[in-house]
């Protein structure tokens, strides 16, 4: 089974992705779960959301906490300690972080684990307008963690956004998520 922890803030599509994750891996005819934990619920206030996905019927029902991977939206979530809680030697932490994956472990203060980070606010900005960074981080989480194949990530981000925003801005998700893809995987 695969754990994904999602950290961000609201406002960010967070839950949105966690969603179109478990969706695509449907498409694949694996099962899934996706539930969002929210604290205060507001605009910028942090939360949490998560998916499991597998190949057999998943019977746990609890939140995540040793997570398999783990995606930091934001990067002034950086420093909290519940990022890492859970984290063993062969998690993952993909972060939307400017700076190198060295970096990011010196600020986490970490010694195991593989780092990865993504310029997922620049992407966004670029392409979209507007610092909303989950097909990004979808992208590169994908990249790193093929959960799902890329073309159907891809079909469920359409199959989503559709009638939710404009038909231009579902296509600058679909260019946010390729690019972080490629910015992690070098393709």
């Amino acid at each position: 089974m695969l754990e994904i922890r999602w950290h961000g803030r609201g406002g960010q599509g967070v839950v949105t992705a966690a969603k179109i994750l478990a969706a695509a891996s449907l498409r694949e005819d694996k099962y899934f779960q996706a539930f969002p934990e929210f604290g205060p619920e507001r605009r910028g206030a942090p939360l949490q959301a998560f998916t499991r996905i597998d190949n057999l019927p998943i019977r746990i029902y609890s939140h995540i906490t040793m997570p398999d991977a783990v995606v930091v939206m934001d990067d002034t979530l950086i420093g909290n300690t519940s990022l890492t809680e859970g984290l063993g030697a062969e998690s993952l932490l993909i972060a939307n972080f400017a700076r190198s994956p060295g970096e990011l472990r010196k600020r986490l203060k970490l010694q195991t684990g593989r780092l990865f980070t993504v310029r997922a606010t620049e992407i966004s900005l670029a392409n979209i307008g507007r610092p909303v960074t989950n097909t990004a981080m979808l992208g590169a989480l994908l990249g790193v963690c093929p959960a799902v194949s890329r073309e159907t990530a891809e079909e469920e981000i359409r199959h989503t956004l559709t009638g939710k925003i404009k038909p231009e801005l579902l296509e600058a998700n679909i260019l946010s998520f390729r690019e972080a893809f490629r910015e992690v995987t070098g393709e």
